[in-house]
């Protein structure tokens, strides 16, 4: 080191040492390096047990910072608190200065002792303490204001609930004083309003005595009331003008003293016409269910309740039996449900079948009509079932005697199913050795024969086609026949799939314009794409077959709500009203068809793939000027 660099250094400790800040060098893991004498004087440790100490020894709030972010930054300044030697607490200011030297990270504090502050925070502290109090004070007062709002509130709900509430209330202290009533009271009774409620006054005596049949019966719920009576009452009042009132009574506390009583009041007027009207229908039913032949009875839990005779004609049992504790599953073996046509026209009861067990042991079927009555006084307020029945055994016995012929049919139907499918396996192996045969001399002709042969063997050759695509129908005839078919929709694009169709089918026929329309540039269908070509292709294949060469066949397509439309459209020789009748029916070909080759199948197997993917096909036809065939298919299954 040269004289002026040890100069400086001497220059440098001296003036660190007398500034009056307190200054510090921290090493990495913040150990202390350096001193000066401030640092001593404020923590009162000496240089030497500084140099032993790290910052965290005299920082108290040292484990509350995030040192690694606070080292990412060149400086930094914070408030902290440091321990002194004798145990109090300073509050200082802290500026951190991060250097680097020789591959070594160091930091240069300067720290301000800030105790002072501390009294004014203590009085900051004291100010907030006092504000918040306030502050709570000023809450607590919003929320009696508030608590005295939603009383208020509450009161007035209570009181529009009183007056709109359709009984009359009225309360009534055990003085004879009326204390309040609401408006409802006031119109039941039509209370003039110079009235004075009370039992001391005769003019309010007289006016309530006047509208009641009985007045006695009145002084005695309304006005004679005992202070010690802590019993519930109801009772009914007949007016004199017809209408009947039920009223109900409660005595009313203030805490645990009883104070009066508060009766309520409701018209019951339509209610007892009501149940006179059930007394009066109740006894039509009875004369109606008593001489009808069909099986009325009412059934409440496991019981009976009522039986007609017919009941008992068809049960065996008598009336007596049945409804002396008679366990309605004795009677009742099974009960199915049924859904009937215009069932949502029908809502007030169910239809049933119901199969009976009867006195003898014979098994007997109903068809029922199932209600259930609301509950009425009749019946203790308990609903009841009533089953109104006639006897369709033999009905049943013949559906029996029918599903076992459908069955058989069924059966008759898989076996001609079979048989079409063995004949067409047995005609096909032979066909394709005519074919192979027939290729093998087309190969081995020589320029002298062929002329004459060639026509010969390219009719033999169309033969062979025509009758393979007969076999092919029949054999598709006898899978869709025999319910083998499934459906197995997915999704597509449809105008594309015609597209695509057209164009095959156009390449395997020169004679005839295959024209296809779309209404739709792009339909996103979920349909069974195999079903649907097999549809549109026995069209087309019968629209260019019946129409004359040259002309043009028309495939259009459109949609109409949910469905999809197909139009086939030829200028064929057309299909007579007569034929149109049975033209979708197997095997059956029309008057003019002429020579024209064909199964008759075709129409049959589109119509029955319609069928499958729940759809309707229609045809217009005219002799002599052409056919439409309409298909109409739901976009989605």
């Amino acid at each position: 080191m040269t004289i002026q660099s040890k100069l400086e250094f001497k220059f440098a400790h001296f003036l660190i040492n007398n500034i009056v800040e307190t200054a510090f060098c921290l090493g990495e893991d913040w150990q202390f390096l350096y001193v000066n004498d401030a640092a001593c004087r404020m923590t009162e440790y000496s240089r030497e047990e500084l140099l032993t100490m790290n910052l965290q020894d005299l920082d108290i709030d040292f484990s509350l910072r995030n040192w690694a972010e606070i080292q990412s930054q060149d400086s930094y300044t914070f408030k902290t608190r440091y321990r002194a030697k004798s145990g109090r607490s300073l509050l200082v200011e802290t500026s951190l200065t991060f250097i680097e030297e020789q591959g070594r990270k160091f930091s240069c504090a300067f720290v301000q002792e800030k105790s002072n502050e501390i009294v004014d925070l203590s009085i900051e502290k004291w100010l907030n303490e006092l504000r918040d109090a306030n502050n709570n004070l000023q809450q607590q007062v919003a929320e009696l204001k508030k608590k005295e709002v939603n009383l208020e509130t509450s009161l007035s709900v209570l009181s529009s609930t009183l007056e709109s509430t359709a009984i009359g209330i009225v309360s009534i202290n055990f003085e004879g004083d009326i204390l309040n009533y609401n408006q409802k009271f006031a119109e039941m009774w039509k209370i003039p309003q110079a009235l004075i409620l009370s039992k001391k006054c005769p003019r309010c005596k007289a006016f309530f005595e006047s509208q009641i049949k009985d007045p006695e019966t009145f002084n005695r719920m309304i006005w004679e009331v005992s202070s010690t009576s802590d019993m519930e009452s109801y009772d009914v009042l007949e007016l004199k003008d017809g209408r009947v009132f039920a009223h109900y009574s409660q005595p009313q506390r203030l805490g645990e003293k009883i104070i009066g009583r508060v009766w309520s009041l409701w018209d019951i007027t339509k209610s007892r016409q009501t149940e006179e009207a059930l007394r009066l229908n109740e006894a039509r039913f009875r004369a109606l269910a008593e001489t009808s032949d069909a099986s009325t009875f009412l059934i409440q839990g496991t019981q009976f309740c009522y039986v007609n005779p017919a009941v008992q004609v068809l049960t065996g049992y008598t009336r007596e039996e049945l409804l002396s504790g008679f366990d309605i599953r004795r009677l009742i073996k099974q009960r199915k449900g049924r859904q009937i046509r215009n069932s949502a026209k029908a809502t007030n009861f169910e239809y049933q079948e119901i199969t009976i067990l009867t006195k003898n042991g014979a098994e007997r079927w109903l068809a029922c009509a199932v209600t259930v009555l609301s509950s009425t006084i009749d019946f203790q307020g308990k609903s009841v079932e009533m089953i109104t029945a006639i006897d369709i055994t033999d009905y049943k016995q013949a559906e029996s005697e029918l599903n076992q012929a459908l069955e058989q049919a069924k059966h008759l139907g898989e076996l001609r199913a079979s048989f079409l499918s063995m004949v067409c396996h047995q005609f096909r192996n032979p066909l394709n050795i005519v074919s192979f045969s027939n290729n093998l001399i087309k190969r081995y002709l020589d320029a002298q024969t062929e002329e004459t042969v060639q026509p010969i063997l390219d009719q033999v050759q169309l033969s062979i086609e025509q009758l393979n695509q007969m076999l092919d129908d029949m054999l598709f005839f006898a899978r869709t026949e025999a319910a083998k078919l499934k459906l197995e929709p997915s999704q597509f694009e449809l105008v594309e799939f015609c597209h695509d169709l057209v164009a095959q089918m156009q390449m395997g026929n020169f004679t005839n314009l295959i024209h296809f329309i779309s209404q739709e540039n792009y339909l996103r269908v979920w349909m069974d794409k195999n079903i649907l070509d097999s549809i549109l292709k026995n069209l087309l294949d019968n629209a260019i077959k019946y129409s004359p060469s040259g002309s043009m066949v028309e495939l259009k397509l459109f949609r109409n709500n949910e469905k999809v439309v197909f139009k086939v459209k030829d200028s064929g020789i057309g299909i007579s009203l007569q034929d149109q009748k049975r033209l979708f029916e197997p095997f059956y070909r029309g008057n003019n068809v002429d020579n024209i080759p064909g199964t008759g199948l075709g129409l049959s197997i589109v119509k029955t793939l319609v069928d499958l993917h729940s759809g309707q096909i229609a045809v217009e036809s005219k002799i002599g000027v052409g056919t439409t065939f309409t298909v109409m298919l739901p976009y989605r299954i």
